[in-house]
């Protein structure tokens, strides 16, 4: 089942957010945000809810760009050039969220979990707020090449990162994929898989290695598959 609404029937930076949990059970709860990518929705990151562990609660927030019916995070084009400005406004919105369900939930972490243009909205977080992060997952997406993002780098706080692609991804250029290469290996404790023939997509093994990645490390995000009694 899938929750959707706001943090105490006020408005937020971000007003449609799916979540795996109910309200009543995120305390504590280490968090586990899922940013959709370019032209699409929350819908296509809560559909991979149950193949993150048990105890994670996730949330699948809406980006705030009407692109033609669907969503993205900032506006961009082949090439992904972007306007810095959006950029920065989008990823201001998604620290104001964070830090008003963090105030509500008292979540025992926070991870990143960013898909295609996700993941350049996951990355911009971690620059903007060194630390934020226990631990970061990209799926077949970029970083943002952008000198004021890199003028305080690199990141004294490296987060654990895990990045999963396809090499022959048609939809991240060269030079974003060579860029992104570069700055995770600087600025983070990069693991990188590859998947061949799975295109600009996430696929079911791929998630089982996202899985095992943020048990090891997240703490407290292993729970075993069937609950045992007490005593």
């Amino acid at each position: 089942m899938l929750y959707t609404h706001g943090v105490g029937g006020k408005t937020v930076a971000m007003d449609t957010v799916l979540w795996s949990r109910p309200e009543e059970s995120r305390a504590g709860t280490p968090l586990l945000l899922m940013l959709h990518g370019y032209g699409t929705d929350e819908r296509r990151m809560s559909t991979h809810f149950d193949a993150m562990p048990r105890s994670f609660t996730c949330a699948a927030p809406r980006a705030p760009h009407d692109i033609s019916g669907d969503f993205g995070w900032f506006l961009l084009d082949y090439f992904l050039v972007n306007d810095f400005a959006q950029v920065v406004a989008s990823a201001s919105k998604v620290l104001a969220w964070i830090d008003t369900v963090q105030a509500k939930y008292a979540f025992s972490s926070i991870s990143l979990l960013g898909y295609s243009q996700g993941m350049a909205m996951a990355t911009t977080l971690l620059r903007l707020r060194p630390g934020l992060a226990a631990a970061a997952v990209g799926l077949s997406g970029f970083v943002l090449d952008n000198a004021l993002l890199a003028a305080m780098e690199p990141l004294e706080a490296k987060v654990p990162f895990y990045w999963a692609r396809d090499t022959a991804d048609l939809v991240i250029n060269p030079d974003a994929a060579a860029f992104t290469a570069e700055w995770l290996a600087a600025n983070t404790e990069l693991t990188e898989a590859t998947y061949a023939g799975m295109g600009h997509n996430i696929r079911a093994d791929e998630l089982v290695d996202v899985a095992s990645f943020l048990t090891v490390n997240v703490p407290g995000s292993f729970r075993p598959s069937v609950d045992q009694p007490n005593g």
